[in-house]
Formats: C-alpha cells, structure tokens, sequence
C-alpha cells in the first residue's frame, strides 16, 4: 500500500480543537522555571521593506542561516534548502536546482539576490540554471504563499532572497574580517573553495569574494535509467552493458565567480556598489536532450533504432551591477532605499561540441522603497519597481521568439498592533507588456491584495491568519512558444489570448516557543482561477509530443510542521532534536492531477554539541508518490539518512572548524518526483565530504 501522510482538514480541526488549551499554556506552567518561554534570537528578514525578524511577521517567512546553512549548503539553490517544510528542488542534475515552494515552482517562484531578481533565464526552460552561487550566501529568505505584493507577478507562488553582502548595507566594524572555506565531496569528487573579505576603511567599507567548483560524473547506486525503461530497452534488444550504471555521464561541472563591492557610510546616507561575474559550464544527463539523428536514408543511426542520446553542456556567463543607497529622516520619511541592478547575461547549449542554441537576457531592474514613520499608529512603506528584460534565442531549439518584456509595479504594506493583536494589510499594482520580435505586443494589468494578522495569545503561542488575493500576467514563453522544448521532451506551442491568472490563498499558521519546545504548523489552500500550464493535445510533431499552454482552475491544498526540542543539557552535552514534515495535493477542478507534485515527507535531526565539538544525524522519508498527471510515471518512496560531525577551536586571529558531512550515507536509489529526469537520473547515491572553515 502506498504510504500516506495526514491530510490538512483533520490537522485544521486539530488545531483549532487545542488552541483554548494553547492560551491556558503559560499559566498552567509558571511553577516551573526551566518550562518559561524563551527569548529567541532575533533573525531580520532583509525581504521585506520594514526589515522585521521572522517572530514579528504574520507573513509565511523560514530563514536559513548560520549553523543551519552551513550544514545544508550545497551546488544549488533548491538543494540547499530543501530540507526546509515546504520547499523542495526541481533537480535537473547537479548544475540545476531551482527552489519549489508548497508545489510552485518556475515562473511563479522569484528567485532573488539582496533583493532584486536574479535576471537569468532559469524560468524559461527545467535545464536553465539559477546564477545564485549558495556558498557565498550570509543568509537565505524563502518567503511562503504569494509573494507577489512585494515582488510583483512572477512571486505569485513565493520568493527566495539570497543575502550575499556584496553591496555592504552596514560598516563591518573592523578594518578587515570574512571567511573562507574548502571542500571535497566522494560523490562526484567535488572540489569547492570560497573566500569573502569585508573591511572598514574610514568611512567606506569594502567587500570582495569569489568562489570555484569542479566536479566530474555523479556516482549513483545502479542503473540511471528506471526499472521500467529497463526492462523496455532489454524488450527491443538492447544490452545492460550499454546502459550507465554506477555513475550519470556528463554531469560534471565547473563554476567560478567572484565580486567586487564598496559602500560609503555618512551620518545620514549612504551609496553603494557592487560588480558580478558567473560563471558555469555543467552537463545535461543523456536522454534530457535526445534527437533523433537521422542519416541520408532517413533511419536513425542508432543500430536498435533508438534515441541518439546527444551529450549536451551549457556554458552560462552572467556579469551583473548592483547599486543601492539610503537617506535617513527626510521628507517626513523615516528612510529612503533605492536599488538598481544592471544584468548582462548569456548561455550557448552545446551539442557534440557544437554551439546548438544561445540564449541571452540583458536586464535592467531598479525598486525603490519609502518607509514612513509612524502615522495614526501605523507604519508602513510605500514602493515602486520597474523592470525591463530583453530576451533572445538564436539556434535549433530556440522554440521563444526574441521578446521585450516591461512592467511598473506600484505597492504599500502597512501594519498596526491592537494589543496582542497585528494586523497586517498590502496593496499592489502592475502593468506587464511583453512585446514578440514581429508580433503584436501584449498587455496585463496584475493587482494583489493581502491581510494578514498575529494573534499572541500568549508569550508562548502566536496564531496567525492571512488571505491573499494575487495576479500573474502570462510569461513570454507561455504566450508565444512554438517550437520544440527538448528538455520537456515536448512540442511546446504557447497561446497568445492567455489572460492573468488570479490565486486567492488562506493560510492558518500556529508558533509555539516554550521552554525547551518550539513548534510550527500551517495549513493553506490556493485557488487558482485561469491557472496556466501545458496541456496533452494527444498530436505530434517533430515525433515529439505536441502540449500546448492553456488555463483552467485548479487548487492546492497542503500543510507542513516543524518542531525543535532540547532534550538534555548537561555533563553529555546538548542535545537536540528537530522534527519536520509536509506535504501538498494539487489538481485541476475537473480531478486531474498536475504533474511533479512532491509527494509526502517526514524528517528527524539529533543534534549534539560540547564545547567545540558538534554532530547531527537526521534522516527523511519521501512517501511513494502515485497520484500523477495523465502520461506521468509514479516515483517509489525512499529514505535519505544524513550526518555530520564538526570541530571549533579558536585562535588569536580567526576561527577554525574541521567538518566531515555524509549525505545519503546507505547509498539508496532515490528518484525526485519534482524532476523531469526522474526517469533518466537519480539522486546522487553515498556522498562524503571533508572540509575547513576559517572566520576571522
């Protein structure tokens, strides 16, 4: 039988049947002393204009940092956070990992670096990289539900802001600190080395990083392709020695980069400046890029008649500029920021050494923010973001004509407290125009609107209740593809009368911080009006699957929870254990499944520290996933068992930490639902890896 995992109404119903006994918590409990709550450290979420920590937001918002990341950095972004409630990673190999949030992922999550997009192309197609580099990050903001008040459309499903220092924000307060650190990993004999160096000189502080990955084809436990294809392959006369098994080809990669940043510090304003180069060169897992090579008589070249199975790199560059400043107490304001970010950035898909297609992005993006002082009990900020994108795709699978995308957003979010009582309110507007090499321009006009409040019912339980109502305007590629999208395995044909699609989310969140115990749970549900998403036509073309982008309703539902606990502290050490699960249904109304839905999770993590020594082992357990999309295969369930063992010594000038990390440690089969390669690639099988950190 396949594994199950609650669902969200009973959960609902659980918590709204305790939380009478919640409110009763820190009365019942004043005679013991080492049960009273907890002051927690204050983490700021930079993500949001009034720059409040995460136990003051109603928002849906995780943060991942310090101790945390380091223990779950990784060679992408998805990767490095998904082990996090609600967020997992459309793995499309080791060079591809875009974050998906509660079951949305592509155009409907942000990705961000200090705050404005990462201007790249990862949207556009599975196999495009985010060009966010996790090791350089200081901390990762993963903003859930819509996110779209604050980041206009395309953060409809949410957003994650990678906070890398690059342009310096506040003096370092020193006048030279930073980090360094150097890895090897057994799985793919990874080698990664990073550097950052921070220093105050007299009024300017000035920041410089850089950063290099290598490594070669990933081992896996088996074969790469599934059972069933397989056996499919042993049916039309194929040999098992032909198939890879213990190790993916051409997954190997190279990334480097590194940036240069100032700021200058007056006594009421500041200026900044940061420049940015990308760089990486990774390989498409064979069968993500098949052709059929076909000779002079027409037959394909393969001796079975099979796939030629292309080996297909992308070299991805990207140079970007940031700017930022800020003004203090002017025009009544409380402070004035302001960002723009110029983006250069281009990949060639390389096939057989030869340049297939080039994809390039020039962008511009600039967002400005007015925080007022407090006004009638309120305060808030006011903003304008405008963006500009200039997209291009030349060679044989370019299936998106060159566009020209704009779009002006207007918002405001505003808060007051009542008591124990917040509430939080938001505004925004847009105008979207994207405009086809040849074609008529289109226009959209987005508005999002959102509610939320923070009930302490006591010093110890926090409830919060938000309702959202947001709009995203179609995408380039889902207005005007027509051509085919090797990497979906599809003939994709875009819809130029597609309309806004309008998300109407509620969420009911409960945070508990007792004593020892700290807790989390929500439930949220998201009706989609016009969802858009390709669709089966049942046709062919070019001997591909002909699927064309189209709308209908559809919803999702789902939960996730997350406790942390200290279980002893004493002459053993501290001990910890933090628990985590989620999971998510999605369809369309008429009962249709969605596809790459990720199935049910469950995870454990013991932690131990005593003096500098610290240890972890945790592991999680992914139900089986069979509720699939029409023509999609079900993935079995598996379980990933994690550890980690670190040692802290001090010295007069810096901070030293050995670490030895062993992921997938009884090197399982494991198949990410959320990938379009499930069938073709695995997850990686037993990775070690041994490192040094140094802070000083």
């Amino acid at each position: 039988m396949p594994q199950r995992f609650p669902r969200p109404r009973p959960l609902a119903t659980a918590l709204l049947l305790a939380l009478p006994a919640l409110a009763l918590a820190d009365e019942t409990t004043q005679d013991h002393a080492h049960d009273a709550p907890r002051t927690l450290d204050a983490v700021r979420v930079t993500a949001t204009p009034l720059r409040q920590g995460v136990e003051d937001l109603a928002r849906p918002v995780e943060v991942l940092a310090g101790e945390d990341l380091d223990a779950r950095k990784a060679g992408t972004l998805g990767e490095t956070l998904e082990r996090l409630p609600g967020v997992q990673s459309s793995s499309f190999g080791p060079g591809v990992g875009r974050p998906i949030i509660r079951g949305q992922d592509g155009a409907r999550v942000r990705t961000l670096a200090g705050g404005i997009g990462s201007m790249d192309v990862s949207t556009v197609s599975v196999d495009h990289a985010v060009a966010i580099e996790p090791f350089l990050a200081d901390q990762i903001e993963v903003l859930k539900g819509p996110a779209a008040l604050l980041y206009g459309s395309g953060a409809i499903g949410g957003a994650v802001n990678v906070v890398d220092g690059r342009v310096p924000t506040a003096q370092a307060g020193r006048a030279t600190s930073g980090r360094a650190e150097i890895r090897h990993g057994s799985a793919a004999d990874e080698s990664v080395a990073m550097a950052r160096f921070d220093g105050d000189a007299g009024p300017l502080t000035l920041h410089f990083d850089g950063f290099y990955r290598e490594a070669g084809d990933y081992r896996i436990p088996g074969f790469a392709l599934s059972d069933h294809l397989v056996e499919e392959e042993l049916e039309e006369g194929g040999d098992l020695d032909d198939l890879a098994f213990g190790r993916v080809p051409n997954t190997s990669l190279r990334t480097r980069g590194g940036a240069v940043g100032a700021s200058w510090f007056g006594e009421r304003a500041w200026f900044g400046a940061a420049a940015s180069t990308y760089r990486s060169n990774y390989g498409i897992p064979p069968g993500a890029h098949a052709h059929h090579e076909e000779e002079e008589d027409g037959h394909e070249d393969d001796e079975h008649g099979h796939e030629e199975a292309a080996q297909v790199r992308i070299d991805l560059r990207q140079d970007r500029f940031d700017f930022r400043g800020g003004v203090t107490g002017v025009a009544g304001l409380r402070e004035l920021n302001w960002r723009l970010v110029r983006s250069l950035y281009e990949h060639a898909e390389i096939e057989e050494g030869e340049i297939g297609t080039v994809f390039e992005n020039t962008g511009t993006e600039a967002r400005l923010e007015l925080v007022q002082n407090e006004w009638a009990g309120w305060n808030g900020a006011f903003g304008l973001q405008y963006g500009h994108r200039d997209f291009s795709a030349v060679g044989e699978e370019a299936f998106v004509p060159p566009s020209v995308g704009r779009d002006l957003g207007l918002f405001t979010v505003q808060e007051r407290q009542f008591g124990r009582f917040k509430l939080e309110t938001g505004l925004r507007h847009d105008r979207v125009r994207v405009s086809p090499e040849g074609g008529a321009s289109k226009r959209f006009s987005a508005t999002s609107l959102a509610l939320g409040g923070l009930w302490q019912l006591n010093d110890a339980v926090h409830l919060s209740l938000n309702l959202d109502r947001a709009e995203r305007a179609p995408t380039a590629e889902e207005l005007f593809s027509d051509g085919p999208h090797i990497a979906t395995a599809s003939y994709e044909i875009g819809d130029a009368g597609l309309d806004t699609e309008r998300a109407f989310n509620a969420e009911l969140g409960l945070h508990l911080h007792h004593g020892r115990f700290e807790g989390k749970l929500a439930v949220f549900r998201t009706r989609y009006d016009g969802f858009i998403y390709l669709a089966d036509t049942g046709l062919e073309e070019d001997e591909l699957p002909v699927r064309q982008w189209t709308q209908a309703d559809a919803r999702f539902t789902g939960w996730e929870a997350e406790a942390r606990i200290e279980l002893h502290e004493g002459a053993s050490g501290l001990w910890q254990l933090r628990a985590f699960a989620d999971a998510v249904d999605a369809e369309l109304d008429g009962g249709e499944r969605l596809p790459r839905i990720a199935p049910a999770r469950i995870g454990l993590d013991l932690a131990w520290s005593l003096g500098g020594w610290r240890a972890r082992l945790g592991a999680v357990r992914v139900a089986k996933q069979d509720e699939v999309a029409p023509n999609e295969e079900p993935t079995e369930g598996h379980t990933l068992v994690d550890a980690g063992l670190a040692w802290h010594w001090d010295t007069d000038a810096a901070g030293w930490e050995l670490f030895l990390e062993g992921r997938n440690l009884t090197d399982r089969e494991a198949r990410s639902h959320t990938s379009y390669l499930k069938e073709l690639a695995p997850l990686p099988g037993r990775n070690l890896m041994a490192g040094l950190r140094v802070s000083f």
